[in-house]
């Protein structure tokens, strides 16, 4: 018995295969949006800034230390964020927070908070330096408000923003 056009059961498989690792490689996959993680632009550890439900409590009163590279913010401080890439912050409504960077890689680098809009809330923004360790200068103290969902490097703001969830 022979077929006209006959396609062999090895090269259906191939096709296939080829197919699906094409689409999941264009982020076709389930669950994600072509980042692996189903969170948006966030690493493996739940902590990105793609508007997944995910992030980190922060304590009322803390101090959140950010290493500035252009490429991301990477977390130092609190413990629960450190080596994040652009880690996910929840805060609590009305609380007091200081958030900044204390080192970073000599670019040119700030650091603001904003709204959904993208402008600067309350005047939440530092000036532009390339220090490598700009101490204080680079640190804001500021009340958690639903106003503010992401802090943003201005020169780098494609790649170094990070969600701000306020509950």
């Amino acid at each position: 018995m022979t077929r006209e056009n006959a396609v062999s059961r090895r090269k259906a498989l191939k096709v296939t295969g080829a197919a699906a690792t094409t689409a999941l490689v264009a982020g076709c996959g389930g669950g994600g949006n072509g980042n692996g993680n189903g969170n948006g632009n966030g690493d493996s550890n739940d902590s990105g800034n793609g508007g997944g439900s995910s992030g980190t409590e922060i304590e009322p009163g803390t101090t959140i230390e950010l290493d500035a590279q252009t490429t991301e913010w990477t977390g130092i401080a609190p413990d629960s964020i450190a080596d994040a890439s652009n880690p996910t912050l929840i805060l609590t409504e009305g609380e007091t927070y200081t958030i900044g960077w204390p080192q970073g890689d000599g670019g040119t680098h700030n650091i603001e908070l904003r709204n959904d809009s993208g402008d600067v809330v309350e005047g939440y923004e530092t000036e532009t330096t390339n220090e490598e360790e700009p101490g204080d200068s680079q640190m804001i103290e500021f009340e958690a408000t639903s106003e503010i969902v992401e802090y943003v490097c201005q020169p780098h703001e494609a790649q170094m923003v990070g969600e701000i969830q306020v509950e």
